[in-house]
């Protein structure tokens, strides 16, 4: 965002300006919706009670700090590397690197762990079914229309992020009708559920912060937007509108439907393992669980779509700025990154092979080893920020969209990062999970800086 960056080519996007701007604000609203929603929700109720809602607030105030930071720079220089991109001209090609193939890596492992969680949900509504070929099926669909193009990939993410808008307004819209004793047959519990049980806190600020570990997880996709940006069309109006669509859409899908949650179950409740789907049988809805797991299939069925099509994008900028293979930056004549895509995808096949020999096993292996990333990408994000924000002021580079409370709320986003870090560090699980990630990073950044070195000396 200095001058000199923002008049560098940008690792320019494949495709060029073929997503429209309705595609990219519909992304927005649903990157962030997805199981850890319909099916994961349940968890941090259970760890915080009725508090859990503050341990979204708190994730959710996060979350909008880091969108916005990453809006000001997607703004000013829309770019396939997004981050990785804004991290190198922050504070050096090793910096963007890392954060690139850091986040790659993640999506990789994310990917394959989407179509194998997809394709055991449908196994439970039709159990004759294969989840080892069900998980090669998504795989294969998915790889096709990302080769097909932006185009196509912007299409399908539109209508299922449509899908699950409609899917969360419809199920609030029941249960204040439950709620106010609307439905025929079915007695409101009222808003008793929101103190019994122990209270609203029943666990304490401890509960809230062992809910904070999962739900902050639960957010994590939603900087896939600013990846995005770089090809559709008018940037900077589009990368803007989606980016102020992050404060309501968190106060209306997951502030409203965790209410109703937590109005209608106990948070004591063992039915809380499928939260969505123990408010529509209190509701008497018939089909209940049936409907929300395919809800929940096409939730991580869009994650899916939308983490291939982020993955070989970053891959294909690291690419073009020399920091992977030459090869991955190639495009065919409709300027597709096949290469990239096929790169991205490979471990999910390898996947599948895995279920078929350990049937269950893989993917409670996969959700351990995707811990803490989406915490560094974040935390690195704002660092950028911070620096490339004062550069411009200093150099007097106009910005196309300014983020608001600025040093103040960047300084915000990252005390909020550091607490959450020491809570993760003092939490058994999450702290290997944390450990495991700095040992990571930290390799990626050493062969990083010694390929760097070895191509100058050549």
């Amino acid at each position: 965002m200095s001058q000199t960056a923002l008049s560098a080519p940008a690792a320019e996007a494949p495709q060029g300006a073929a997503m429209k701007p309705r595609q990219l604000v519909m992304m927005g609203l649903g990157s962030a919706i997805g199981a850890g929603l319909f099916l994961g929700s349940g968890v941090g109720v259970q760890a915080a009670g009725p508090a859990v809602l503050l341990s979204y607030l708190i994730a959710g105030t996060l979350v909008i700090i880091v969108m916005r930071a990453l809006g000001e720079m997607a703004a000013a220089r829309p770019a396939s590397g997004a981050f990785s991109v804004y991290a190198a001209d922050a504070m050096g090609a090793t910096a963007g690197a890392t954060l690139g193939w850091l986040w790659w890596a993640q999506l990789v492992i994310v990917i394959a762990a989407e179509a194998v969680g997809a394709a055991g949900l449908l196994a439970t509504l039709w159990p004759g079914v294969s989840v080892a070929a069900l998980s090669v099926l998504f795989m294969a669909v998915f790889t096709a229309i990302n080769l097909l193009g932006v185009r196509n990939f912007g299409a399908f993410e539109f209508w299922f992020a449509i899908l699950k808008v409609a899917a969360i307004l419809a199920f609030i819209a029941i249960g204040i009708a439950l709620l106010a004793g609307w439905l025929p047959g079915v007695s409101s519990p009222g808003l008793s559920n929101f103190t019994a049980h122990g209270g609203f806190a029943p666990k304490g600020w401890g509960g809230v912060g062992a809910a904070l570990l999962v739900v902050i997880f639960a957010f994590g996709g939603t900087e896939i937007v600013a990846v995005a940006a770089a090809e559709t069309q008018d940037p900077v109006r589009s990368i803007t509108r989606a980016i102020r669509t992050v404060a309501w859409r968190i106060l209306v899908f997951y502030i409203g439907s965790l209410s109703v949650i937590i109005a209608v179950v106990p948070w004591t409740s063992e039915a809380l393992k499928s939260p969505f789907a123990a408010v529509l049988q209190v509701a008497n809805i018939p089909g209940a669980a049936a409907a929300i797991t395919l809800v929940a299939v096409v939730a991580l069925l869009s994650a899916l779509n939308a983490n291939l099509y982020g993955a070989s994008r970053m891959i294909y900028s690291l690419a073009e700025r020399g920091e992977a293979p030459r090869f991955l930056g190639a495009a065919d004549r409709r300027q597709v990154p096949v290469a990239a895509v096929l790169a991205s995808v490979a471990f999910g096949f390898f996947a599948a092979l895995l279920e078929l020999w350990y049937p269950e096993k893989v993917l409670p292996a996969l959700l351990n080893v995707v811990g803490s990333t989406c915490l560094l990408v974040w935390a690195m994000s704002l660092i950028s920020q911070l620096i490339l924000r004062r550069r411009a002021d200093r150099l007097g580079t106009p910005l196309p969209f300014r983020m608001a409370g600025f040093p103040y709320l960047t300084w915000l986003g990252l005390l909020m990062l550091a607490g959450i870090f020491a809570l993760a560090l003092l939490t058994e699980g999450p702290r290997m999970q944390l450990l495991s990630t700095a040992v990571f990073t930290l390799g990626i950044a050493a062969l990083s800086e010694v390929a760097r070195r070895l191509r100058s000396r050549g």
